[in-house]
């Protein structure tokens, strides 16, 4: 008679070092260790390690191979498709490695692959510094920037993967290596952009640059001067100076301070600015888009980078339920501008909305052909996004979003941001890497041919 012994039963006597660090369906902790920040995902995996080292990642992932268990890796657990968990697999959580070293004089940081960005932005401020990241400060280091890494800083200082220096990883085998432009330069290429594909990163090492403060905000417009507001938008924002962005949205005013009662719950569109220069020069910046309507808010002011990547905290809860859906854009013709104003007077919960993140400015400075992220010639990353804290919302949210989205996909570039991307099957990976889904393959196949980290946005082994 033969015996079934479970995947959490082979681990704690392969994994016995790990204690309390390995979680499966049995202990009490499950729920809250398998929980992820989008709650419209609700994965149960047979185990959950928690990787204090890189010798653990190596453990975990020699522990899944051998007995022919799905691996997802998590980081901070923020993708909107949940590619952070996998059902009756395991689960390498590498929230344990949190450490934050700065060298002011090097201007480089050294950031633990499980680290947020808030914690990144509270070691780098105190000495002027920062790391281009990106809009929502409890975004996990690590996914984010193997997708790429847009955000405020990216008209002034490219993506953040223009700004990794090396990262630390483990690959399939369990081995440990170095990836930058002098060690393993074809595994950097692929991992600035590629995402998961190619091993666990556990520690990156990246450029900073001085920045004390900023100015930046909000302003807020009634959502019925889209239209003027955007065509003027589309022309303005890709000629600014560098040192000069904003995020085009579309929102509502959500019911609490700071926001004045009486737009509680009011549809608006606007810009959230981030402008490294004098207030005088700011003002003259902005002076374009401020002087076509009259705002019915502006909240801009002088602050830390870290204050205004923290300013959606309040907003976005872990535990919402949460569809996205993207796409790169080039241009914004009339057309568009009207499906957008369409769209947004619909948003089905007031937490939902849409963002035009420009990527343009230092990131197309970078060939497309130099990294993994391909679409370096387009001028705003767009994101749709269906959120409410109510469950039985799910389904208003996942329609809404994909009727936006079909409404404008015919006006995009042809592929997405990866980390706006839910599970949307291997074409549109491969529209969204273009031409270089090839040499990523390859890559691919020399670093992971069995395919062993593939709970992602997968990208398919060459066949040799």
């Amino acid at each position: 008679m033969s015996t079934t012994v479970s995947p959490i039963a082979s681990a704690r006597a392969a994994l016995a070092s790990f204690g309390e660090r390995l979680v499966g369906p049995e202990d009490g902790t499950y729920d809250e260790a398998r929980a992820l920040f989008n709650r419209m995902i609700d994965k149960r995996p047979a185990l959950i390690a928690r990787c204090a080292t890189a010798d653990d990642v190596a453990q975990v992932i020699r522990f899944a191979r051998e007995h022919e268990l799905p691996l997802a890796v998590r980081g901070g657990g923020h993708n909107g498709g949940g590619l952070g968990s996998v059902d009756d697999g395991v689960v390498c959580d590498l929230s344990p490695l949190r450490e934050v070293s700065v060298d002011p004089d090097t201007r480089t940081v050294k950031v633990g692959a499980g680290c947020l960005w808030n914690e990144v932005d509270a070691a780098t401020q105190p000495h002027g510094l920062a790391v281009a990241n990106g809009i929502i400060s409890t975004t996990g280091v690590a996914g984010f920037t193997l997708g790429g890494g847009h955000g405020h800083l990216t008209r002034r200082h490219g993506l953040t993967i223009d700004n990794l220096l090396s990262a630390e990883m483990v690959l399939a085998d369990g081995s440990q290596v170095t990836a930058s432009e002098d060690q393993n330069p074809d595994l950097f290429w692929a991992i600035r952009g590629g995402g998961g594909n190619f091993g666990v990163v556990t520690e990156f090492t990246f450029r900073a640059h001085p920045l004390e403060t900023i100015v930046g905000g909000p302003t807020f417009w009634a959502i019925e001067d889209t239209d003027e507001l955007l065509a003027a938008y589309r022309e303005w924002l890709p000629s600014a100076p560098r040192n000069v962005s904003g995020f085009f949205n579309w929102h509502t005013i959500p019911p609490a301070e700071p926001f004045p009662e009486e737009l509680h719950l009011r549809l608006v569109c606007g810009i959230v600015w981030c402008i490294d220069a004098s207030d005088e020069e700011a003002d003259k910046a902005m002076a374009p888009m401020l002087d076509l309507a009259e705002p019915l808010m502006h909240g801009v002011g002088r602050m830390p980078l870290k204050d205004l990547n923290a300013a959606f905290d309040g907003l976005y809860h872990p535990g919402d339920q949460w569809y996205w859906r993207g796409d790169f854009v080039h241009e914004i013709p009339d057309e568009a501008i009207a499906a957008n104003r369409e769209w947004n007077a619909k948003m089905p919960t007031f937490k939902s909305g849409s963002h035009l993140y420009p990527v343009n400015g230092a990131a197309h400075d970078v060939a497309p052909e130099d990294t993994a992220f391909a679409f370096r010639d387009a001028n705003w990353s767009q994101v749709f996004i269906g959120v409410d804290a109510d469950p039985a919302q799910a389904a208003a949210l996942r329609d809404w979003t994909i009727g936006y989205w079909e409404a404008l996909h015919p006006f995009a570039a042809g592929g997405a941001y990866v980390n706006f991307m839910m599970d949307e099957g291997q074409e549109r990976v491969q529209a969204t890497y273009g031409p270089n889904y090839a040499r990523l393959a390859q890559i691919k196949a020399a670093y992971d041919p069995d395919n062993v980290f593939r709970v992602n946005q997968n990208i398919l082994p060459a066949s040799a």
